[in-house]
């Protein structure tokens, strides 16, 4: 069919540049070891933090849900799809936010979006981190609210944007908890105080802070003791929760008006039973087995530190998010293909995801890696950074 000639020309420069990459299939369900092309190969580059992908107790809890209510809903909330669990478990989960209200949508980007896109007019103005992730940034192209972008963490960039912006009605500050790309965690607290000082809103996006940091996994706000100052907590049930889904965290005033302005919650179709009972079984497991979360961090120190000791460029990296800087595009995927024939499945990270010269092959370690899986990963390092020249 014709028509596409201008696409496959940009496909065709992708892969002459070596960074066109197909999709990845696993044949194995998602777990410290995975099985691709046949291959058992350490995984190091899935979102599941906690192991909770395969939890007896979420799957026993969706298992349930589906005798009890069916595969689908066969609805949006707004009409017919809102059964009692949804609301049961937003009250469980602004509970465990300590937040009045919670509201959940489909994912994690749409929820962004849902949020962004409604609340804000041309007679609003958000100021938004660099490096803020793809779905905030789309969520501001939605919106005809004015726009400022502040250096990377840079409280001074931060508090001129804020001073130039005085004569809008609303100012929204929105940053990323924890950067997907780098690991770093944003400086709230500063944020907040600039915040307050200068009577701004503050969105915080702890998708990959979910879970992973806080008391009991309850984010960055948390984390920083910050409960209470933060306007809104967007995040996602698809990381360290396991399943899928987005949430927003904050006012009832803010859930109502989401339910009937926001886009994507009015538009899609609500989550099956077995999601949102596998969702309400998380916060159980966030609360009951804190050990998770212990494992999780005792990981990241030793697998850190090895890769350090190894001699490669972890980056800012703050959180079990590790990336391995290469630089080049290319080399950085030929470096995640040569991982894998040492046994370790980590994508490489490159162009438009990061910005140019900073790819990078980028690792998560989860709570369920063994000692024995990391120092096998460690040596896999070594093997392929040696055979690339990307170590000594």
């Amino acid at each position: 069919m014709k028509g596409f000639e201008y696409l496959q020309e940009q496909l065709e420069d992708m892969k002459k540049e070596g960074t066109f990459r197909n999709l990845i299939p696993l044949e194995s369900a998602q777990g410290a070891r995975v099985t691709i092309k046949g291959k058992e190969v350490i995984q190091l580059s899935s979102n599941n933090y906690l192991g909770l992908t395969s939890h007896p107790r979420m799957e026993k809890a969706a298992e349930e849900a589906i005798e009890k209510y069916g595969v689908g809903t066969g609805s949006v909330r707004t009409i017919a799809g809102t059964l009692k669990m949804h609301e049961d478990y937003e009250r469980k989960l602004a509970e465990f936010k300590h937040t009045e209200a919670a509201l959940v949508f489909q994912s994690g980007f749409t929820t962004n979006q849902g949020v962004l896109s409604s609340i804000l007019t041309n007679d609003d103005v958000v100021i938004s981190d660099e490096l803020n992730h793809a779905s905030i940034i789309d969520g501001i192209r939605l919106t005809k609210a004015g726009r400022k972008i502040y250096k990377h963490v840079d409280m001074e960039s931060l508090e001129q944007a804020l001073k130039e912006t005085q004569e809008y009605r609303t100012r929204l500050v929105v940053t990323d908890g924890v950067f997907s790309m780098d690991g770093n965690i944003a400086p709230l607290p500063q944020i907040v105080e600039l915040a307050e000082k200068y009577d701004a809103l503050v969105m915080v996006d702890d998708a990959h802070a979910s879970g992973v940091l806080g008391e009991n996994g309850r984010g960055t706000v948390n984390h920083f003791g910050l409960d209470g100052r933060v306007h809104i907590q967007v995040g996602t049930l698809s990381k360290a929760i396991g399943v899928l889904g987005g949430y927003v965290a904050s006012t009832q005033t803010l859930k109502d008006y989401l339910i009937h302005k926001g886009r994507p919650f009015l538009f899609s179709t609500s989550h099956p039973p077995a999601v949102t009972a596998a969702c309400d079984a998380s916060i159980d497991v966030l609360l009951e087995e804190p050990e998770l979360i212990d494992k999780l961090w005792e990981n990241t120190k030793f697998f850190k530190n090895g890769l350090k000791e190894l001699g490669f460029d972890i980056g800012i990296s703050e959180t079990p998010i590790t990336p391995v800087m290469v630089g080049d595009d290319a080399l950085a995927h030929r470096f995640s293909d040569q991982l894998f024939e040492e046994g370790v499945f980590a994508q490489g990270i490159a162009f438009p995801t990061v910005q140019k010269g900073k790819a990078r092959v980028r690792t998560i370690v989860t709570a369920e890696h063994s000692r024995e899986d990391l120092q096998e990963a460690l040596n896999a390092f070594e093997q392929a950074g040696k055979k690339l020249k990307i170590i000594d």
